[in-house]
């Protein structure tokens, strides 16, 4: 029944890491629409912050964030006076209103920043904005940069969790995709960022690399386990060269099929399950307690452009070149590219250039997708009791589908549409039959599976 599935949905569909998904932004969301966004905040507010550094010092082909590579740090200096231009411009439109809840560094890679930088950065969001007593500070990190210096720089900006990429130990996959990096100095960055405090480390573990096999997967996630991370994400390689030439590097005769990628991220979700982590949606893994397992018992778990979090906030604030801004209102996304994101801010004006005004539609269709995502099922008393008229039209559409499907990739249960078990790794090819624009759009997605 599986493979029937993973034949049928092994489709390329968005991560619904928002809805509407980035593809449908569009113009009419521009710098003055997002002034009047921060402008409106209210004082109680809680505030999410996510700076993005669009810079590495060495190229992984198989990543599909927005960076460039750098052999020099001056681009990087420069970039950040433009930052820290942005970061002043939004906290004087904000105008003191909301507190911070969570901090996000992302990339390219955060921690090739000079230690003083990272700091300089760190003391900057704290002068500009008020954060509140226990804020979470998470930084993505490249151990390939790290030092003890960086080290300490990170304990010293307050760094609460600590997220490390992986992707596989194999050499052979490792050399494929350009990112050597060896499990001792993994464990290494683990053991120093855990002695300076930080209580919580995620790992990334990929699947459907090139030259990856089972018992490759099988075996990084043996010596993933050994460290004891308190998070796990484990993700599938999405090949998309159409959108990032330098996956080119890979050829495409290194990859294993749709049949192969299910099996090693059965086998891997498995192992990981077996070791007494809780299974977090698609494709997240928590220790028991921790809070993103807890968010998931409580049906408080939420998904953002970082992937399951148990971040509560309606307000995300984007900062740098291409970041994603969320607000009650809609999304606004700011300029990709890094010299005319620099334009924009260095005078003190906003970068954002795209983005979509919610309708009634887009957040009842929003909410159900984000509900299957992150529960595998939604409450048809809930959806008309929030949504009313809205939710009642999509009720009708949910009702069809879990009562004339012969795949059964909803049940009714009760008032709950439920995605079974065995539906759950299609979850993401579910959530696309609520989306509108999907049909539609002309956008090209990664693997379902």
């Amino acid at each position: 029944m599986r493979q029937k599935l993973v034949a049928r949905f092994g489709e390329n569909v968005p991560r619904y890491t928002s809805y509407p998904t980035a593809p449908h932004f569009n113009a009419s969301v521009d710098a003055t629409v997002c002034r009047g966004w921060l402008q409106g905040l209210d004082e109680g507010d809680e505030i999410s912050l996510y700076l993005h550094i669009p810079y590495c010092d060495k190229l992984c082909w198989f990543c599909a964030c927005h960076t460039k590579q750098t052999r020099h740090y001056e681009p990087v200096t420069t970039y950040l006076r433009s930052l820290h231009a942005e970061i002043a411009t939004v906290a004087s439109l904000v105008g003191g209103k909301g507190r911070v809840r969570a901090v996000h560094f992302g990339g390219g890679s955060p921690t090739m920043l000079k230690p003083e930088d990272m700091v300089a950065l760190g003391t900057a969001l704290r002068n500009s904005f008020g954060f509140l007593p226990g804020a979470t500070i998470s930084v993505e990190i490249e151990p390939n940069d790290m030092d003890d210096a960086r080290l300490d720089a990170l304990a010293e900006i307050g760094m609460t969790r600590a997220s490390l990429g992986v992707q596989d130990f194999d050499p052979k996959v490792q050399k494929a995709i350009n990112r050597e990096q060896s499990f001792l100095q993994t464990k290494t960055v683990v053991d120093g960022v855990r002695s300076r405090g930080v209580g919580s480390v995620n790992l990334d573990l990929l699947y459907g690399l090139p030259h990856q096999t089972r018992e490759s997967v099988a075996s990084t996630v043996t010596q993933a386990l050994t460290l004891e991370p308190d998070r796990i994400a484990l993700f599938g390689y999405a090949h998309v060269p159409w959108c990032k030439k330098h996956q080119t590097m890979i050829d495409e005769a290194w990859l294993p099929g749709p049949a192969e990628r299910f099996a090693q991220s059965q086998l891997a979700a498995q192992a990981i399950v077996d070791n007494g982590y809780e299974a977090i949606g698609l494709d997240h893994f928590a220790k028991p307690g921790d809070a993103l397992a807890i968010a998931a018992h409580t049906g408080t778990l939420h998904r953002n452009f970082q992937g399951y979090t148990d971040d509560c906030c309606e307000i995300l604030i984007g900062l740098g070149p291409s970041s994603i801004s969320q607000f009650r209102q809609g999304y606004a996304q700011n300029m990709p590219s890094t010299s005319e994101y620099r334009r924009m801010v260095d005078d003190g004006g906003l970068a954002a250039v795209r983005g979509i005004a919610l309708s009634n539609d887009d957040r009842v269709r929003g909410w159900i997708i984000e509900r299957l995502m992150c529960d595998f099922a939604f409450s048809a008393i809930d959806l008309v009791e929030r949504f009313g008229e809205a939710g009642q039209r999509l009720l009708l559409q949910s009702s069809s589908m879990a009562l004339h499907d012969p795949v059964r990739l909803l049940e009714l249960d009760g008032d709950r549409f439920v995605v079974p078990a065995e539906s759950r790794p299609f979850v993401r090819s579910i959530a696309a039959r609520f989306d509108k624009y999907f049909e539609a759009g002309t956008a090209r997605h990664s693997a379902a599976v």
